[in-house]
């Protein structure tokens, strides 16, 4: 196999699926261990959403130290933090919780970033979207079984959560301190700084760039709906007949693995904005929340349906929306700039706890979720664009 598909791509996308395997289980973990402890949603949802809103702060520094000092330097001194803040976790209560978060967040900025930013550089421009859409996919492979495990970890007593993270943290460094990217590890990186971008004046193109801006705001409005289901699902299926967080999680992690490989090569890789794909991909994410706001009265078929159009929107989005602005973004000011458009992501993801939180404490699940629907609603709107041609 050659292209996205070789050896030393699959070895990438393996170190992924070791990374994200400890945070499919801490995403079920903590949000149950704070309700025993009474921990408000409010709570619960800064605690959670402290781990990707420090990642926000961090990527577009990451991207540009990365583009100093190139991926694998980097890659191996985040390791070992991802496995600090891993075995904190085993060793403390909410309060280590946060901080865990907070490191596993500056971590993930730099991994992701690594990752992400090798794939783009070493693989030639057809194959980019396929690469960023398999990487994506192992990211999601472990909510497969993930959830499953934690909540068999939550019945099993909590000394099986030490073990869990131990093993994650030891297996995560071991197999990351051997990866190599090849043609991306020998390139060249910048070390002055006037040949890349100026981190704070980066920040203002966040509006003046219209294809960063775009994607943007189309990011942080998903990403706050993936957040808010990640946070609370694992409390709301307990009000839902029949339904089960576990299940739920477990299946729009499939329908996103499902999704992403076999769509791979359907997700535009042409540099041009495409309207209709983004507001069907923004149509299923209503339709999945909506579908969920609606299980407590609808009961679980409409629960697990919601996860299935969830899913398919997450597989769709996120690739879609890196590969067009890997494109259309200017050369030099590319890896900073992406870094600011996953740091979107990221904050939409942690506003989906913390502004859903107190939504939750105030009025119900079933409203926050109805809520999310109306926002991905009015995405559909902003992602019309009459040209076809997005060109930067």
């Amino acid at each position: 196999m050659s292209g996205a598909m070789s050896w030393p791509f699959l070895r990438l996308y393996l170190l992924v699926l070791l990374y994200f395997s400890a945070n499919s289980i801490l995403n079920v973990i903590i949000p149950l261990q704070g309700g025993a402890l009474g921990a408000t949603n409010t709570t619960i949802g800064l605690i959670m959403g402290a781990y990707l809103f420090t990642t926000m702060f961090f990527r577009p520094w990451a991207g540009h130290i990365i583009q100093m000092h190139g991926p694998i330097k980097v890659l191996r001194i985040i390791l070992i933090i991802n496995g600090f803040a891993l075995i904190l976790y085993t060793v403390t209560g909410l309060g280590g919780y946060l901080v865990a978060r907070m490191l596993q967040g500056v971590s993930t900025a730099f991994f992701s970033m690594a990752l992400q930013i090798g794939i783009i550089d070493a693989l030639p421009e057809k194959d980019r979207s396929q690469g960023i859409s398999l990487y994506s996919l192992f990211s999601y492979i472990p909510g497969i079984v993930g959830p499953l495990l934690a909540l068999g970890i939550w019945q099993g007593g909590m000394e099986y959560f030490a073990i869990a993270m131990t093993i994650i943290a030891i297996f995560t460094g071991v197999f990351g301190y051997s990866t190599k990217m090849d043609k991306a590890e020998t390139q060249s990186f910048t070390k002055n700084a006037e040949q890349g971008v100026n981190m704070f004046n980066s920040f203002g193109q966040l509006v003046k760039n219209q294809h960063l801006f775009k994607c943007s705001v189309l990011m942080l409005v998903g990403s706050i709906v993936f957040g808010a289901i990640t946070v609370f699902i694992p409390l709301y299926a307990e009000q839902v007949k029949n339904g089960n967080a576990g299940i739920f999680l477990m299946i729009m992690a499939v329908t996103v693995v499902f999704s992403r490989f076999s769509l791979r090569k359907k997700i535009p890789s042409d540099g041009k904005w495409h309207s209709s794909f983004i507001m069907g991909t923004m149509l299923l994410l209503a339709m999945g929340a909506q579908c969920v706001s609606f299980a407590i009265n609808g009961g679980a078929i409409f629960f697990y349906l919601g996860a299935t159009f969830m899913g398919i929107a997450q597989a769709l989005l996120y690739p879609t929306l890196t590969t067009y602005l890997s494109f259309v973004l200017p050369q030099m000011k590319r890896n900073v700039l992406l870094g600011l458009f996953i740091a979107m992501a990221d904050l939409g993801v942690s506003l989906g706890g913390i502004i859903m939180g107190p939504v939750a404490d105030f009025y119900s699940y079933s409203t926050t979720y109805m809520i999310c629907a109306i926002l991905s609603v009015a995405m559909l709107f902003f992602a019309y664009d009459r040209r076809k041609i997005f060109v930067g």
